[in-house]
């Protein structure tokens, strides 16, 4: 499908690309790793062809479809979101147009000769756009666009009115539409959700496209990758297997390499001692001119880069606060007319490191500004505890940093009693090392930014971190590092992240947000899955041969509770029976109607049909007729079905209710 051979790159004269040689086969999934700065974006762009590599060769198959995802796009600002996300084939929007004209002189033709014409051409024009998007094509994108957060009331938002973190969304989503033969992704993770980012993994695994993806979230690489590329110092390295596989052949490579560089500096130095010993004799000075010459050919193995020493650092520790950090009693928080909140209670103790999980537009990030007091609350109150000092962390505070300063200057000027001795050693647990803490803030890149204004907060010694993102833009290096900080913190945290590594790795307690509610429970991401599929799915486990003996209150107990669970299960069917049957009348009509469409298709590429000029019209006509038939019942379906799960969540919360009544 596409091979990469020797290409170099230079970034003035630093060699960025060093002889980078990699082959991708239809239906492989490739994840491309390396530092920030390594040149994993010059790469994509020597892949897709805007960027001539210095040396080496791109070699692609005739006809291939590259679809690339950037890290920063500006798409189109003045079309909705359904119709930019639709806007994918260059072809089908001409052939659109043609439709259009096409139609509008058949029309207005009264000639029956032209009329004939008119119609082949419009079949043939049509015929084309449907084996390019597929009658269902807007069906498809919606449900692209809904798994990646969109809902369906903002389908027809103009993109002009999006966030930039919406607008990668939508091209996103543009682009699995497409669904060209070789994706190339560039951190797609960045502006997603872990809903949305789990609907990625999903669509990822079952895609028929192959991809090179660049992303800094471990578990996903885990999850999509089949071969890991990486490059480091300019070279590119092959591994067969996912991220993990690749930690632990890459260190079993090192450990090789530098065995083998051992052994080979001994052999050396074994004859570099001959030589001076026997390059002066009579007799073996021949002896040693050989070994010399043994010595210059010689193909050098060159040492293993050394690994990343993990710098040993304790920040200044906040002063203790109260056992209470934070509560909220009562609130409630509305947008307009959107109610996000409603009279919640929530209290944070000292210790609790809590994420926060929810799909997109939930109402994470307001809760984390309320606890912050960025945001206020329309009713309830927000008591700090005793001796609370807030730090709250989100994006726009790079806006804070000062051009001008260097990163040293930045930290210094919030160091506080900190020795600057001391100072370098934190930049440098923040990967801020030697020459890098003199550069000025203005030249950083969005993951240097991030990491800087992170350590500034920590200096500024809050015993209560509020993070919104804070992984965002980070390197995996520069995750591991922030991980280390803050599960090191001895002062409370919350914070929104949909890293799941980075997650388990500091929360000791899971926050979801969900319909305006909020959920606290023990533990890590992992322990979230585990108790709430525990909560929600019913026991599946068959009962056990031999049971304790129950006192008779024990079996009225479970009598009365087998009884009620019988009840419900009752009202369940007697509620989904009528919609339920409306449901499977509607997949029988479109079910018939389908069947109609392919019949009118065969006629309308059947020659025949075309001979008489008021025929075609008339097969033409019935096309539209059926295909707006199929996409009335299609939404009619979908009303239906969300009817469906809505009477299924309802009966779920009422089980729950017994369940803890019980």
């Amino acid at each position: 499908m596409l091979t990469v051979n020797n290409a170099s790159k230079f970034l003035g004269k630093k060699e960025l690309l060093k002889n980078v040689s990699f082959q991708i086969n239809p239906g492989e999934r490739l994840g491309l790793i390396g530092p920030n700065g390594a040149g994993k974006s010059t790469l994509f762009h020597i892949v897709i062809g805007e960027v001539e590599p210095d040396s080496g060769a791109v070699s692609r198959t005739r006809g291939l479809r590259i679809g690339y995802l950037p890290q920063e796009s500006v798409p189109a600002r003045e079309k909705t979101v359904l119709a930019r996300a639709t806007d994918v084939h260059d072809e089908a929007e001409g052939l659109r147009t043609e439709l259009d004209s096409l139609q509008r002189e058949l029309d207005s033709e009264r000639d029956t000769s032209r009329l004939t014409d008119l119609a082949t051409k419009h079949a043939k024009v049509l015929e084309r756009l449907e084996h390019l998007v597929g009658y269902d094509f807007e069906a498809r994108a919606a449900k692209i666009l809904e798994g990646l957060g969109f809902r369906t009331g903002r389908f027809q938002t103009p993109v002009l009115e999006l966030s930039g973190g919406w607008v990668m969304r939508l091209e996103l989503a543009r682009l699995l539409l497409s669904e060209p033969d070789l994706l190339l992704l560039d951190e797609p993770t960045n502006h997603l959700d872990l809903e949305s980012l789990l609907w990625l993994e999903d669509y990822l695994l079952n895609s028929s496209s192959a991809f090179i993806l660049v992303s800094h979230d471990r578990t996903f690489l885990n999850r999509v990758v089949q071969r890991i590329i990486e490059i480091e110092g300019g070279e590119l390295q092959e591994y067969s297997g996912n991220y993990d596989f690749y930690l632990q052949e890459k260190s079993m490579r090192r450990e090789v390499r530098l065995a083998t560089y051992k052994n080979q500096q001994d052999r050396i130095r074994q004859i570099e001692r001959f030589i001076d010993k026997n390059r002066y004799g009579k007799r073996t000075a021949s002896r040693a001119q050989s070994r010399i010459k043994m010595l210059d050919h010689m193909e050098k193995v060159e040492a293993p880069a050394g690994e990343s020493e993990i710098i040993h650092f304790s920040f200044p520790q906040p002063a203790r606060s109260g056992k209470r950090v934070i509560e909220l009693i009562g609130v409630s928080k509305s947008y307009a007319e959107n109610t996000v909140y409603s009279g919640v209670d929530l209290v944070i103790e000292r210790g609790d490191k809590i994420a926060f999980l929810g799909p997109n537009g939930a109402g994470k990030s307001t809760l984390l500004k309320i606890l912050a007091g960025v945001v206020q609350a329309d009713r309830g109150e927000r008591v700090a505890g005793f001796h609370t000092v807030e730090g709250y962390y989100a994006q726009h505070q790079w806006e804070q940093l000062s051009p001008e300063n260097t990163v040293f200057d930045e930290a210094l000027a919030v160091s506080g009693d900190v020795l600057q001795t001391q100072l370098r050693g934190l930049l440098g647990a923040f990967l801020f090392q030697g020459g890098d803490v003199l550069k000025k803030t203005s030249v950083l890149s969005g993951g240097e930014k991030a990491r800087l204004v992170l350590c500034k907060l920590l200096l500024q010694r809050p015993n209560f971190l509020l993070l919104d993102e804070p992984t965002n833009h980070l390197d995996i290096a520069s995750r591991e590092v922030l991980e280390r900080a803050l599960s090191e913190f001895t002062g409370t945290i919350c914070f929104i992240s949909h890293d799941r590594r980075f997650i388990n790795a500091v929360a000791n307690k899971v926050l979801v947000v969900k319909a305006g509610e909020i959920h606290l429970f023990p533990g890590n991401y992992d322990d979230y899955r585990r108790i709430w599929k525990e909560r929600i799915e019913p026991e599946t486990e068959p009962a056990p041969k031999s049971r304790p003996v129950e006192t008779s209150g024990g079996t009225k107990a479970r009598g009365d509770q087998k009884r009620a669970e019988a009840e419900l299960r009752n009202e369940l069917f007697r509620a989904k029976k009528p919609v339920q049957e409306l449901v499977d009348q509607i997949e029988a009509q479109l079910e018939t109607l389908h069947a109609e469409l392919d019949e009118l298709k065969e006629r309308l590429a059947d020659p025949e049909t075309y001979k008489q000029g008021k025929v075609a019209l008339e097969v033409q006509s019935k096309y539209r007729e059926v295909q707006e038939g199929i996409r009335e019942l299609t939404e009619k379906w979908e009303e239906n079905v969300l009817k469906l799960e809505e009477i299924e969540e309802n009966f779920r919360k009422e089980k729950e209710k017994q369940d803890m009544a019980v």
